[in-house]
């Protein structure tokens, strides 16, 4: 396995369980010490999994030297956006070329690294037979995206479907072969390409609903519409809707990310994916909208933003879990300290919050935060939260996620 972050750990340890022998690499030598000595860093791995799977042989090392020996390399490494939001397959790229210095006969080799369609048939296959051996005769190569959920007891590793697609269909079916001995369901598609194009729109389907319904939610407070009862009651349509709800914007390794990289394929091709850059837009703005709200709030309490204490409670992306890449907590932030709010945080899953550079003071008693605030604004729901403790003591409560209800309270 290649990278042990989020996607990679999970899996390696989920292969090892199934009995399979398996290596984790990555360039970081800080993880691989830590994974060794038994410290998870990943949420959905407890200490004592990671001290089991070691037990029954699995390591981590920043030797790729590994893979002369290894039957199947699975690159899990991050594929984020550059500074022009455009896709970035710098590690991707690398992974590809440890794999080309150690690539032998027979061996199959799967991209998981979320991107756009062509990536695998492309500068991965490309970079992988300037060893001299051909993808599809030589070895095989195939993409399967990765569809881990932080934080979700309900769907793991092995109960998840996985989507399987190959070069060739040899390839399909020996990646299949591999993931059926870790996962329950296999899906085969036709090709790479379709594979790579189903993560796309899993996570664009969800990019595009969330904005919809955060651009709902600033129109509906203009028209006194209570949009969470709105969903609640549409909800309850047992055919043709599912449910999204509105937020402070979005956060994580797929939602703001993914769609990026559709959208920069399909520009290549002299379109343009509106319907990704107008959710990009509208979700984008939500952190502005909300600090926007909370200027209000505190404006009918007769007080400024600048020299008000707001305290934001919950800065991870998802609740429960202490991941907080891409959150929309640092844009509120941004646009607190601006108008020249004093911004303090409470967490439960972190212990220090950076933004821009400078340390977010985290409150630890939530009592005393709650008293000495004026006004608590909840971003992100840990069900570590009491939150009718926050509704009674805070004296102001502006709530994004639709979860409060009282005098004190004011929803988005």
């Amino acid at each position: 396995m290649i990278g042990l972050g989020y996607v990679g750990l999970p899996l390696a340890l989920e292969a090892t369980e199934r009995g399979l022998s398996v290596v984790g690499l990555d360039v970081k030598t800080s993880t691989v010490d830590s994974l060794n000595e038994g410290a998870s860093h990943v949420d959905d791995i407890a200490d004592q999994d990671l001290t089991r799977a070691l037990q029954k042989g699995f390591r981590a090392t920043t030797n790729p030297a590994c893979l002369a020996e290894a039957a199947v390399a699975v690159i899990c490494v991050p594929t984020p956006l550059d500074e022009q939001r455009a896709p970035d397959l710098g590690a991707v790229e690398a992974a590809a070329r440890s794999i080309r210095d150690h690539l032998h006969q027979g061996m199959l080799v799967v991209l998981e690294s979320t991107t756009y369609p062509g990536t695998t048939d492309g500068p991965v296959r490309e970079i992988l037979e300037q060893s001299g051996l051909v993808a599809g005769r030589d070895f095989h190569l195939a993409f399967s995206p990765e569809r881990i959920d932080p934080g979700n007891p309900t769907w793991t590793i092995r109960n998840t479907p996985k989507v399987v697609g190959g070069l060739t269909k040899v390839c399909t079916d020996r990646a299949a072969e591999f993931y059926s001995q870790v996962v329950e369901t296999v899906v085969k598609t036709s090709g790479t390409r379709e594979a790579e194009m189903a993560k796309l729109l899993e996570n664009t389907y969800r990019h595009i609903n969330i904005a919809l319904v955060n651009e709902m939610a600033v129109f509906s407070n203009e028209l006194g519409v209570d949009l969470w009862e709105s969903i609640r009651a549409a909800s309850t349509k047992p055919f043709g809707f599912a449910p999204f709800f509105p937020g402070p914007g979005v956060g994580g390794h797929c939602i703001p990310i993914d769609p990026n990289y559709l959208s920069h394929r399909v520009r290549a091709l002299g379109y343009q994916f509106r319907f990704v850059e107008l959710a990009q837009e509208i979700s984008g703005r939500m952190p502005a909208y909300v600090v926007s709200r909370v200027q209000n709030l505190l404006n009918r309490h007769s007080k400024a933003v600048r020299g008000s204490r707001v305290l934001l409670l919950g800065l991870t992306y998802k609740p429960d879990i202490r991941d907080d890449r891409e959150t929309p907590a640092r844009d509120v932030i941004r646009h607190l300290r601006l108008l020249g709010a004093d911004v303090v945080g409470h967490d439960p899953h972190l212990d220090s919050f950076v933004v821009d550079g400078t340390e977010v003071p985290l409150e630890v008693d939530l009592d005393a935060a709650l008293v000495g605030c004026d006004v608590a604004v909840l971003l992100q729901v840990h069900s570590a939260f009491d939150l009718d403790k926050v509704v009674s003591v805070a004296p102001t409560v502006f709530d994004t996620r639709g979860r409060l209800s009282g005098p004190n309270v004011e929803r988005m």
